[in-house]
């Protein structure tokens, strides 16, 4: 079973340089942009400071040194990039991507100039060189992302947070381009919403692969409260929430289930699943899986609901940004008459790291059709005030390609009283980002995340994976 990958970001750095600039800035800024790389966690696979004049590129003979180095460490370089000490050759630089041939995101940076040192020795325009760089990346078709300022300074505080995007963006990329992904079930009958096409997503590079509940069920019935791995199972789930008071064979079900979904996800190197959560699972297992789902989830294996694989896409997009587990959420109910607000809501699997705190519970909605006794294991909880970023992406079979909207809001402190998990959201033009996902025809499922990374996904999503991305405005507010 794949986890969340914890290896550093590795990033190709190129340090351009131009002959008649001066060639000390260029070994300055080259210390200097190492010094914060490391800092901020990064590993850096850059030329030896003695290959080239200065520690930059200039040449093409320095582009061809650069780009074999690049290719030598193909399967670490997570992305590229470029900074500007002075103003840099642009060639040089757009010739040692173009012969690497990695296929990563690059970030292109370009050093201020001090006002009080604008002489022939020290000043850079790395603010002109900046531009005729990327003039000559659109030329090769290269895409690239930009510092939010034109010019800045590596050891500020804006840099370091363009490098922290910009990595997220690279693990993103490189996740999606190589995810296994594991479809449980066949979707509910009503849900014509979470249709997709695996070929779509395929050539993308995401794989999903398919098991039969029956399998499932099977498996799951061969299994006795002795195994160890049922035993360890049941420690997990009791050490993950309050299981005091109820039925112990239904406990012994959902660990005997999550063994199976661990040992099917371990042989098939999966990094998440999506699976049919009713009703077949009630009627002929006896419990929901939402315990052993948000169990995944809060261990960094994403797991969504109603085989909703475009919803687990966006699960794990998130997770690969932020770090930290996400969830698939309905957007599902206005918030009294505020036009920026909403309720958000699933029955839940919700990861318990995005509750004030849990329970386990029965499922309220189900009970009333398959029987209370058989709908044991919701975790509920009202999901804490935090800063969130949303997610939606969806197969667009019709004009073959794939489609997504990300932006950021706040789960607020709301007086709210329901049930599962549950929590309201304030989005900035909500009622815009609503009438997008109707006339786009989006799914009503959510992915979120409690961080800040709707910047990592646009660039990552939109520009790197190619897909139409539509970012929406921008949250502001208070929790």
């Amino acid at each position: 079973m794949a986890q969340q990958d914890s290896k550093r970001t590795t990033l190709g750095v190129i340090v351009g340089n131009r002959g008649f600039f001066p060639g000390h800035l260029a070994e300055s800024g080259r210390n200097e942009i190492l010094r914060v790389l490391e800092q901020e966690g990064i590993e850096a696979i850059i030329l030896d400071a003695c290959e080239t004049k200065n520690g930059g590129i200039m040449t093409l003979d320095d582009a061809k040194k650069c780009a074999n180095l690049f290719k030598l460490h193909r399967d670490r370089i997570d992305g590229i990039l470029v900074t500007l000490p002075n103003f840099g050759d642009e060639k040089a630089v757009a010739n040692t991507i173009r012969m690497a041939d990695l296929n990563v995101p690059v970030l292109v940076h370009a050093f201020n100039d001090d006002i009080k040192a604008m002489s022939i020795q020290h000043r850079r325009d790395s603010f002109c060189g900046k531009m005729s760089v990327c003039n000559n990346l659109k030329q090769y078709g290269i895409p690239f992302s930009l510092t939010t300022l034109h010019t800045v300074a590596p050891d500020s505080e804006s840099f370091r947070q363009d490098l922290r995007s910009f990595a997220g963006t690279c693990r993103v990329v490189r996740s999606l381009r190589r995810a296994r992904l594991g479809s449980i079930g066949a979707r509910p009958a009503s849900f014509n919403t979470v249709r997709y096409s695996e070929k779509l997503l395929e050539r993308s590079g995401i794989t999903i692969e398919t098991l039969d509940l029956s399998e499932v069920f099977g498996r799951a019935s061969k299994r006795k409260e002795s195994d160890a791995d049922v035993k360890r199972k049941l420690e997990e789930i009791a050490n993950y929430v309050d299981v005091k008071g109820f039925p112990h064979d239904n406990l012994v079900r959902m660990a005997s289930l999550g063994v199976v979904v661990e040992e099917w996800m371990k042989e098939n190197d999966l990094s998440g699943t999506a699976l049919q959560c009713w009703t077949s699972m009630e009627e002929y297992f006896g419990i929901v899986p939402c315990t052993i789902m948000s169990m995944m989830s809060s261990s960094l294996i994403p797991s969504a609901c109603e085989v909703d694989i475009t919803g687990l896409v966006g699960m794990y997009a998130l997770q690969q940004a932020s770090g930290r587990p996400s969830a698939l959420l309905d957007w599902n109910n206005n918030y009294g008459d505020d036009p920026d607000k909403g309720v958000v809501f699933h029955c839940s699997n919700l990861p318990k790291e995005v509750f004030e705190e849990i329970r386990m519970d029965y499922h309220e909605i189900l009970s009333g059709t398959v029987g209370r006794e058989n709908t044991l294991g919701t975790i509920q909880g009202r999901i804490k005030a935090s800063p969130f970023t949303y997610c939606g992406i969806t197969t667009d079979d019709l004009n073959g390609g794939i489609a997504a909207y990300t932006g950021e809001g706040l789960f607020t402190r709301d007086p709210l009283l329901t049930f599962g998990g549950y929590g309201v959201v304030q989005v900035p033009r909500f009622q815009k980002l609503l009438r997008y996902i109707c006339e786009s025809g989006f799914e009503h499922h959510v992915a979120s995340s409690m961080s800040t990374v709707a910047d990592s996904l646009e660039e990552a999503l939109g520009k790197y994976m190619g897909w139409k991305m539509y970012r929406h405005d921008e949250a502001a507010g208070a929790v």
